[in-house]
C-alpha cells in the first residue's frame, strides 16, 4: 500500500470520527476506518477497565462470527488472558520505547518480542477458532495511559500482516485516539449542557427536547406520555433559617428522592427545572403507574428533614384531558395541576384530567404578577 494511499486513509479516518455525534457512531467509525485501511477483514476496539480488570469489546465491524454483535453488550475478556497491554506494552514504555503494534498469526507470533512476552497463545487460539489467518493488534494511549486497543484481522489464506502493516495501525491507533479525545471531550460538554450542576438530575433543557420527542411519539402511535411537575415546599424558609449551604442539602436530598421513585417508570427523566421546580418525564407506562410513583414521592418528601413535603401536579395522556397538539399543552396541565396542589397544601398529587378546576386554571391566562408562570410557554404557535 503507498504511502498516499495510507494517508488518504488517516484522513477518511479522521475525518469519520470528527462527524461521529456519539460515542458508538465514534467507536464504529475508528474500527470501520482501521479495518479498511489497514485490507482487514474484521476489526474491533476494546476498552481496559481497569477497576474490573477485563478488555471489554465496545466495536465489532466486519466479517464477524455468531458470538460477535456490532455493539456488544457484555463481550470481555480477563485482562489476564491478554495482558500485554498492561505488563508488556507497560514495560516498553518504561523503557523509553513507544507503545508499538505487533502481528501474530494462527500458525503462533510473527515477532519475536511478542514471543519473548509468553502472552500470544489467547490470541492465537481465538484466531485459529473464529477461522482467521493474522491480526494485527495496537494499543490506544489516552493522556498518558493505557486506554485499550485496536484489533484488525485478516481470513485464512489471504497475506498476512508485516511488520509495515504494524507501524501503520500504530499511526491509526494515534489517530483513533486523538478521535476518542475529542468525543470524550464532547460527551463532557453535552453533559454539562444538559445536566443541572447541583443534583445531577437533567436540567429544562433536557426536558424541553425530551418532551417533545416524547410527544411526537405520542401523536404518531399513541405512547402514554406523562409529566409529573413538583414544587419543593419550604426552600426559602430552609435558607433564610439555616443558609443557602442547607437548602441546597435539601434540594440535593430531594433530587435523590425524585431519583429513586423515577427508577421505578422504565425510561423515565428526572430533571431539576430551575429553584425549587422539579419534574418526571414518563414514557410508555400507565397513568395510573405514574400517579402511584408521584404518591410515594410526596410521601418520602414528607419525611424529609427541614423540608415541608412537595406540591405535586400530574399530566398524562392516559387521562382524559382532552387534544393535545404540542410539549407546550402538556406542561401548563401538568403546571396547573402542581399550581393548585400548591395553593391547596395538598399531600397528595394533584391530576389533571382527574380535577376539573386544573382544566379550567391551565386554559386561564394567569393574572399579572401570579407566580404560575406555567413553564411550558414557548415560542410556538401549536396549542
Amino acid at each position: 500500500m503507498g504511502d498516499d494511499v495510507r494517508l488518504r486513509a488517516v484522513v477518511t479516518l479522521a475525518q469519520g470520527m470528527a462527524a461521529a455525534h456519539t460515542p458508538r457512531a465514534s467507536w464504529r467509525a475508528a474500527t470501520l476506518g482501521a479495518c479498511e485501511a489497514l485490507g482487514g477483514s474484521f476489526a474491533a476496539l476494546s476498552v481496559w477497565e481497569r477497576e474490573l480488570g477485563r478488555l471489554k469489546v465496545l466495536a465489532n465491524v466486519g466479517e464477524r462470527v455468531e458470538d460477535e454483535a456490532e455493539f456488544p453488550d457484555a463481550e470481555t475478556y480477563p485482562v489476564n488472558h491478554f495482558p500485554e497491554i498492561a505488563e508488556f506494552l507497560h514495560e516498553r514504555w518504561a523503557s523509553g520505547g513507544e507503545p508499538n503494534a505487533w502481528v501474530e498469526t494462527a500458525d503462533g507470533p510473527a515477532e519475536s518480542s511478542a514471543a519473548s512476552a509468553g502472552y500470544c497463545h489467547q490470541r492465537v487460539a481465538a484466531l485459529r477458532r473464529r477461522g482467521r489467518g493474522s491480526c494485527v493488534v495496537a494499543p490506544i494511549v489516552l493522556r498518558g495511559r493505557a486506554w485499550g486497543e485496536l484489533y484488525v484481522a485478516r481470513p485464512v489464506g489471504t497475506p498476512v500482516f508485516d511488520r509495515s502493516d504494524a507501524d501503520f495501525a500504530t499511526v491509526l491507533a494515534a489517530v483513533v485516539a486523538a478521535g476518542l479525545a475529542q468525543t470524550e471531550r464532547l460527551e463532557e460538554v453535552r453533559k454539562l449542557a444538559f445536566t443541572d450542576p447541583l443534583t445531577g438530575l437533567a436540567n429544562r433543557r433536557a426536558v424541553d427536547i425530551g418532551l417533545d420527542a416524547a410527544v411526537d411519539r405520542f401523536l404518531a402511535d399513541g405512547t402514554v406520555v406523562s409529566l409529573m411537575v413538583c414544587d419543593l415546599n419550604g426552600l426559602k424558609r430552609v435558607n433564610d433559617t439555616h443558609g443557602h449551604a442547607a437548602g441546597d442539602r435539601l434540594l440535593e436530598r430531594f433530587g435523590s428522592v425524585l431519583s429513586v421513585c423515577g427508577a421505578m417508570l422504565p425510561g423515565a427523566l428526572a430533571a431539576r427545572l430551575g429553584g425549587d421546580e422539579f419534574c418526571l418525564l414518563s414514557v410508555g407506562p400507565s397513568a395510573d403507574a405514574v400517579i402511584a410513583v408521584a404518591d410515594d414521592l410526596c410521601v418520602r418528601a414528607a419525611e424529609l428533614e427541614l423540608g415541608d413535603g412537595v406540591a405535586c401536579g400530574v399530566a398524562s395522556t392516559g387521562d382524559p384531558i382532552g387534544p393535545l397538539k404540542s410539549a407546550r399543552r402538556l406542561f401548563r396541565l401538568a403546571d396547573a395541576a402542581q399550581y393548585r396542589a400548591k395553593a391547596a397544601r395538598s399531600v397528595k398529587p394533584v391530576v389533571a384530567g382527574r380535577d376539573g378546576a386544573v382544566m379550567r386554571l391551565a386554559d386561564t391566562p394567569p393574572p399579572t404578577g401570579d407566580r404560575r408562570h406555567l413553564r411550558g410557554k414557548r415560542p410556538d404557535s401549536r396549542t
